[in-house]
């Protein structure tokens, strides 16, 4: 009785333990809490916003931090979502718990919402804040555009207002922004070409641009991702805007330099006035696409000259920055290398440089020094680390000072001059194998280095001359040498004129602008078409439809050479009819324009993402093989 006691014992503890083993394993393998809260980094007084809390697992009981600069105008909304897929084999699940607030600001400013609270399996679990940039509300608008600096104006508004409604220069411009008027020589800016446009639907920026050639500065652009637009108050309106492009310039000399008006061409999609042909232009309107060159005003940036009073050392560095010294060894042996490195670190005109040279002494062998730049160009002017190291070889024993290295630049900070040392550093050389010692005489069987060269040039100062006579065999192979020797000649000209040819070709073809567009049409539409495919693969429908669309009419614009501001349904349809394209395909053409341009922009409507995406790709195919 006493053993069965015992061993249920010894069961009901091991199971209890077999069940803690899952409890922890389960523990161990279960996602991570995500609790986030997200928000508009720009909002408007007076203007409904969302505020978001999202929980990667069931959740209760929020606590959302008080919202004293925002009234709440709803909420909080709960939605969920899950879902589950198997790839290969293996399954994958996720879940979602969301909270909506509907909130509107009071008062313009900056202002920080604090993180929020939610329970998770009984434990409290804390989001991030976030924080948001209130603008102030559009003042009364003027009867005309503001004047204001580095605002833009564009040509043709009183024929391109007739078409394009109430597109005026104060819906859109375009600034030009410099960080700086007022500078030294080398000393950076940036200069910045930003759009701003309100109440009016930008289709897209062409390739039309003229920028200036920014006479007198050296140029460091920066790299140009993808355009992103955000809200800003400007002259009492709030405007999307995008940045265009950005460069940083180094002012090459003192003066007055003029940075000239650069220009910009964007595609408009405007409404147009005219008689409903059906019921659904009557409801969503007819469009239609106005291109409008926008012109962005010249700048003066106005140049000081370099203060007198340069050191020794001055080189041209402008900015600010720091000298690090290193030295391999300070005792080594005779004909042992010896490296000293210099990092110079800080930002300004970091690839105007100068390396400084060091005064190595007597007897030393120096070698060129190797540098290495390690530089990143941001909105603040480029900076990072010039890294250099002198390598040298001393060819005999004794004690040696290498003096200190200066570097001179001009502190934009402080205004003035200042310079950068290195220590003075001693080596202590020792004698190596194969150097002579104290007295002069060499170590019992030992050659220095000095004499295996002399002995080596000994042996190749005398040459013998052969006397003996050329045999038969000799004087064959030297004519055939001869009679081969011309093709040295001739191989070299004939290939110089096929590169000539070719490159001739190549020129033709590229300064023809329509056979461009008619070659590149292909490759310009499978891209858009790439970047559709990621949008339908993430589900992301506004830029799905947005690039499907842009690939059909980009397409049909350089493959039919049509300009741009050209570009519709009616002139795609003549062109066609013209090239010979039968009238099923044109159909075809016209039902794929329509049902892109209809998606875009009456995103209720329930489309197949997919059979658009097939279609638009087959129609492609089709276009290629048409003589057109």
């Amino acid at each position: 009785m006493d053993n069965l006691r015992f061993t249920i014992y010894i069961m009901k503890h091991r199971f209890s333990i077999l069940f803690l083993l899952v409890g922890i394993a389960l523990t161990a393998f279960a996602d991570e809490v995500v609790f986030r809260a997200q928000a508009p980094k720009q909002v408007v007084v007076g203007r409904p916003f969302q505020l978001t809390y999202s929980v990667n697992q069931r959740s209760r009981d929020l606590r959302a931090p008080e919202f004293t600069d925002f009234d709440v105008l709803s909420g909080p909304y709960t939605s969920t979502s899950s879902s589950t897929s198997f790839v290969n084999g293996k399954r994958t699940s996720s879940f979602e718990q969301t909270y909506t607030y509907m909130l509107m600001a009071r008062t313009a400013g900056t202002f920080t919402i604090g993180p929020a609270t939610i329970k998770v399996d009984g434990e409290n679990v804390q989001s991030n804040g976030v924080r948001i940039q209130v603008l102030p509300e559009d003042e009364e608008a003027s009867p005309q555009a503001p004047q204001g600096r580095g605002q833009s104006t564009s040509g043709n508004s009183s024929s391109q207002s007739s078409q394009g409604g109430n597109v005026s220069s104060e819906n859109l411009f375009v600034r030009t922004i410099a960080s700086k008027t007022r500078v030294h020589e080398q000393e950076a800016l940036m200069v910045t070409y930003k759009l701003y446009f309100a109440n009016v639907d930008v289709a897209q920026l062409t390739n039309n641009t003229k920028l200036p050639e920014f006479t007198g500065f050296l140029k460091q652009e920066l790299e140009q991702g993808e355009i992103q637009t955000e809200l800003e108050h400007y002259n009492g309106r709030n405007y999307q805007t995008a940045v265009l492009y950005r460069t940083i310039l180094y002012p090459q000399h003192s003066g007055e330099i003029k940075i000239d008006p650069a220009n910009f061409e964007a595609v408009l999609r405007v409404q147009v006035q005219q008689r409903p042909r059906s019921i659904f232009d009557d409801f969503f309107g007819s469009y239609t696409n106005v291109t409008r060159m926008l012109t962005a005003p010249g700048v003066t940036i106005h140049v000081a000259a370099l203060p007198g009073g340069k050191p020794a050392g001055f080189s041209g560095g402008v900015g600010r920055f720091t000298l690090t010294p290193s030295i391999s060894q300070t005792e080594i042996q005779a004909n042992e290398a010896v490296t000293i490195r210099l990092d110079i670190a800080g930002s300004g005109n970091m690839k105007l440089l100068k390396t400084p040279a060091i005064d190595w002494p007597e007897g030393f062998e120096p070698y060129d020094p190797k540098v290495t730049n390690n530089f990143n160009t941001t909105t603040a002017g480029v900076s990072g680390t010039k890294s250099i190291e002198y390598l040298a070889i001393p060819r005999s024993a004794g004690e040696y000072t290498i003096p200190a290295v200066k570097f001179s630049y001009f502190d934009i900070d402080e205004k003035a001059y200042k310079t950068l040392s290195t220590p003075e550093y001693t080596i202590l050389v020792k004698r190596g194998a194969g150097e002579p010692t104290a007295n002069g005489s060499q170590p019992s069987g030992v050659i220095s280095y000095t004499q295996k060269e002399d002995i080596k040039q000994l042996g190749s100062d005398i040459r013998y001359i052969d006397t003996k006579k050329p045999s038969a065999v000799s004087r064959q192979r030297s004519a055939i040498n001869y009679q081969w020797i011309w093709l040295w000649y001739v191989v070299p000209l004939i290939i110089a004129l096929i590169l000539l040819v070719v490159l001739r070709k190549q020129i033709k073809e590229a300064a023809d602008i329509t056979r461009m567009r008619y070659k590149r049409a292909n490759k310009v539409a499978q891209k858009r078409l790439k970047a559709a495919a990621a949008a339908l693969k993430a589900n992301d429908k506004d830029h799905f439809y947005e690039e499907i669309e842009r690939a059909a009419w980009t397409y049909l614009s350089d493959r039919l050479s049509i300009p741009t501001a050209d570009l519709n349904k009616e002139n795609i349809a003549s062109i066609l009819r013209q090239k010979g394209v039968s009238e099923e395909l044109i159909k075809e053409v016209m039902a794929v324009l329509s049902t892109a341009e209809f998606a875009r922009y009456a995103p209720a409507t329930d489309h197949a993402m997919d059979d658009l995406y097939a279609d638009t790709t087959n129609l492609i195919n089709k276009l290629e093989n048409e003589k057109i």
